[in-house]
């Protein structure tokens, strides 16, 4: 591999402008195609095998057009202290308003009346006007939104207090000034790490035209593939996280190539021939983790996960191509201006990384035990881990949603914002004798009469839970009604979905952990020629992950340090975070591991000692990865300021996680565990070693090329 991406590097950097026009046109395609197609929508949300989703397509089966996705609202009415929404005044602003709706929009299918409707709460306090669309919250006009909230606007003016909640307002995840400070910061490591301002600027340019492929690339086939509005905000997440440190890889393996005398073009073909190899092992963990997430049979994680892998590949293709082109462009200006004057300090004298390294070789047990103390103490939040998907109830008090939600749970009761739909797939007797089951069961507030299809052969059933929708209470309610009812009987519903789709996540996780961290155990195991690598590997991910997620509920679920990243409303952890971290952190910490590693093990096999071999790998490899690490921190920090929960969360999560494995595991756990073990950490089984094909990461094989044919001879692969 190392003497095929030798020959792709010197390539690119002959042709580079043909490579570099090939890649502008790419870009150019992708982003016509985004501007020419439909706005994205919200994806359609399904969890195949649950009852939940089989009610659900049941109750479209039997009930056409009741199980619709269409945005609703709602507008909640509350009369002053002591008086009632009764009361003629008031009751003729509420009709004012819900004739306002109704010739608000032609996206409307139904404006209810609450004095027709049974919507007025018990003591009189509180009413609401429910809305119906035709279209799911992302396909309504700006005009219907305006409507929505101009009507409550109005009635606001009249002496009561009126809050609109529901998904009708829901948006597209609004983008804050974090993600440019992270980019930001990422170009001042950048310059630190390198010293020049053309060096630092390759791998921003280089990431944000591969992101600006993959983003527009998912823009243009948001609609045709049902991604979604929230798949191209992670795909630029991770993009452009993984984008920046590969380039960053390639170039400080160029310029370390150009301190030793090379020429450009050799130098070139040499760093994609080593450092190259190391991308693409990495890159190929990262697609492993995401592709991994179809495993957990949810189409719009499963979607989620391939289109970030799709912009991870485009990275990785980036890296081994347009870097080294871009670099036959940038010429001297790539190095410092003490390495082009002759003034740099050798690469080989000690620097941070060779102390630090020397320092762990010396007290390895004490580092492991430190290393492994500390983040195990991180971690025991994540024991108290509550998972949950988010309702107006999770979102800030600030918000007219939220306010919106705590009067209809004062005014109707805590469960009335979640209420259970359940589907009876029979006829009226067996639908009344649902009904009388679930009223001899705990944990209900109201349950409705059973409303029969046309045909006779189905009934609905409301069910309004006591207690919060996401309560442990709620949760058992509904698995009392599953277990009282029998297979003819099936709950439904946004709360009951949520219940379901949180089990299927825990369900999933053990498996994917298995296919995941199997397979990568095998890649690892290919390009280390070891066993107890890649094991080491593995654990050490473990580890950070769970210390991540620690974190993860100590933030978002207790509320520690919550105003310090923008928490203002605590609640359970969103149900995807820990799957969905665990993918994605696995394929970043494999990057580590595999950057890291490779250098020692390329010393190693050419002759130093267990200890010399870390050292030389934290010499040459320490400062770049420490760089890489900090820039992914602060890329992903940098969505922590998205007003979207799912996001924040997610940005804060990688984060962490990063923060960990990169400082503790990589820069900490690993030397230890590798000092202790010494010629042990690189052992291979003979018949293993024999059967497994030698990918030559470490660039034996090109060495031998370059010393046979000559560096100078045009050897190269046509692009």
């Amino acid at each position: 591999m190392a003497t095929f991406l030798y020959k792709l590097g010197r390539s690119a950097f002959r042709r580079r402008r043909l490579v570099a026009l090939l890649w502008v046109a790419l870009l150019a395609v992708a982003g016509i195609g985004a501007a020419t197609a439909p706005v994205a929508t919200s994806s359609s949300f399904s969890i195949p095998g649950t009852e939940a989703q089989r009610a659900f397509d049941l109750l479209e089966e039997r009930f056409p057009g009741a199980g619709a996705d269409g945005a609703t609202a709602r507008i909640v009415f509350k009369a002053p202290e002591g008086r009632k929404m009764t009361e003629a005044g008031h009751k003729a602003v509420v009709e004012e308003t819900v004739s306002a709706l109704k010739s608000g929009s032609d996206q409307i299918v139904s404006v209810t009346d609450p004095y027709t409707a049974q919507a007025v709460s018990r003591d009189g306090s509180t009413a609401y006007v429910s809305v119906a669309y035709k279209v799911n919250a992302m396909e309504l006009t700006d005009e219907t939104r305006e409507a929505l909230t101009q009507a409550g606007e109005n009635a606001q003016g009249k002496g009561l207090t009126v809050e609109v909640g529901g998904d009708a307002l829901q948006t597209m995840p609004a983008t804050g000034a974090g993600e440019i400070v992270g980019v930001v910061i990422a170009g001042i490591v950048l310059v630190l790490t390198f010293g020049s301002l053309v060096a630092a600027g390759l791998p921003l340019l280089t990431a944000i035209i591969g992101v600006g492929i993959g983003v527009s690339s998912i823009t243009a086939l948001a609609n045709v593939l049902d991604l979604g509005s929230t798949t191209s905000t992670l795909a630029m997440m991770i993009g452009l996280a993984v984008g920046i440190d590969y380039a960053l890889f390639i170039v400080s393996r160029y310029r370390a190539e150009l301190a030793e005398g090379r020429d450009k073009e050799d130098a070139a073909g040499r760093a994609v021939g080593t450092a190259g190899s190391a991308v693409v092992f990495a890159g190929l963990t990262v697609v492993i983790a995401l592709v991994g997430l179809a495993v957990v049979n949810i189409p719009m994680l499963t979607k989620m996960g391939f289109a970030a892998a799709g912009t991870v590949v485009i990275a990785v293709l980036i890296a081994l191509t347009l870097i080294p082109a871009l670099l036959g462009f940038a010429g001297d200006k790539v190095v410092g201006r003490k390495q082009r004057k002759g003034t740099a300090t050798a690469s080989d004298k000690p620097n941070g990384g060779t102390r630090w390294a020397r320092f762990v070789i010396r007290r390895p047990v004490m580092v492991l035990v430190v290393g492994v103390l500390g983040l195990g103490a991180i971690a025991l939040p994540a024991a108290s881990l509550e998972m949950g998907l988010p309702d107006d109830g999770a979102k800030p008090t600030s918000t007219s949603e939220r306010r919106a939600y705590d009067a209809l749970s004062d005014g109707f009761g805590p469960g009335f914002n979640g209420p259970l739909l359940v589907v009876v797939d029979g006829d009226k007797a067996t639908a009344d004798r649902a009904v009388s089951t679930i009223k001899g069961l705990e944990g209900w507030a109201a349950v409705t009469p059973a409303t029969p299809n046309k045909a006779g052969d189905a009934a609905m059933i409301t069910v309004i839970p006591k207690d919060r929708p996401s309560s442990t209470a709620t949760e058992g309610l509904v698995h009392d009604i599953r277990d009282a009812t029998g297979d003819d009987v099936l709950v439904t519903g946004a709360t009951a979905m949520n219940i379901d789709f949180s089990q299927k996540m825990n369900d999933a996780l053990v498996p994917y952990l298995a296919l995941v961290v199997g397979l990568a155990f095998l890649l690892l195991t290919l390009v280390f020629r070891s066993v107890l690598v890649p094991l080491k590997a593995a654990l050490g991910f473990l580890l950070s992950v769970v210390a991540a997620l620690g974190a993860v509920v100590a933030v978002f679920q207790w509320g520690w340090l919550g105003s310090l990243f923008g928490v203002e409303q605590t609640g359970p952890i969103m149900s995807m975070m820990p799957i969905f971290m665990v993918g994605v952190v696995f394929g970043l910490a494999m990057d580590y591991e595999v950057f890291l590693v490779t250098r020692m093990r390329e010393a190693y096999v050419h002759g130093e000692r267990p200890g010399e071999a870390i050292v030389t790998g934290f010499r040459h490899s320490a400062r770049v990865v420490v760089a890489a690490a900090v820039i992914m921190i602060a890329v992903f920090s940098g969505f922590i300021g998205m007003t979207d929960q799912m996001i924040k969360m997610i940005g804060f999560g990688l984060a962490v996680a990063v923060l960990f494995d990169a400082f503790v595991v990589r820069m900490a756990i690993v030397p230890a565990v590798l000092a202790l073990l010494g010629h042990k950490a690189w052992w291979l089984p003979k018949w293993l070693d024999r059967i497994l094909p030698n990918v030559d990461v470490e660039g034996e094989g090109l060495a031998e090329h370059i010393s046979t044919e000559g560096a100078a001879k045009p050897d190269l692969v046509k692009v």
